[in-house]
């Protein structure tokens, strides 16, 4: 059965409910999703300790990143892993795997897009493929309204909810690498 991994860091779980979310797609896409989320106690002297993780990282078809957008790009303890990822890229254990990436901010125009140019590099870094989002906000769908081609940018409005719309992006990418890793392309 088709693995596929979603790491990511979430504070106010608005990025855990996107996480949640991709998860259930690729559940509903008929593939078997992995879910590590980033805890403060895998986080030591601003270093990501949890080794256990890169070795089940290895197994996996394709990850996920995710994390909150702060200042312009992904949260310090996603920083934290990426870094502590320097291993992985010296054995090339991630090669030829696919990745895509999401991202939460308070404001629609927050730099979500650079954290997940940031996630674009370290995958490529590790020689890993890119998926985009591969879709605009057309049609009925409620697909994307943030069009953004990179990967899911969700932000908080004032309610401090995410809208109906990040949570069906969400749940669009975790069926979209699903069928990117079964050759399916069509929707």
């Amino acid at each position: 059965m088709i693995s596929i991994a979603i790491i990511y860091h979430s504070v106010s779980d608005h990025t855990h409910a996107l996480a949640t979310t991709i998860a259930e797609g690729i559940h509903a896409g008929d593939a078997e999703p992995v879910v590590y989320r980033i805890e403060p106690e895998m986080i030591e002297n601003g270093r990501f300790v949890d080794d256990k993780v890169f070795e089940k990282l290895k197994e996996v078809d394709a990850i996920i990143f995710g994390a909150p957008t702060y200042m312009g790009g992904p949260s310090a303890p996603f920083k934290a892993f990426a870094d502590a990822s320097s291993p992985t890229w010296e054995n090339q254990d991630w090669r030829g795997k696919y990745a895509a990436g999401f991202t939460v901010g308070t404001y629609p125009g927050g730099d979500q897009p650079q954290t997940l140019q940031y996630f674009q590099t370290l995958a490529s870094q590790h020689d890993m493929l890119w998926l985009s989002l591969g879709r605009a906000n057309i049609g009925v769908e409620n697909i994307n309204p943030s069009g953004t081609s990179l990967g899911v940018t969700a932000h908080t409005p004032d309610d401090d909810q995410l809208s109906e719309a990040c949570l069906q992006t969400a749940f669009y990418l975790g069926q979209h690498m699903v069928r990117a890793l079964k050759g399916v392309w069509h929707t």
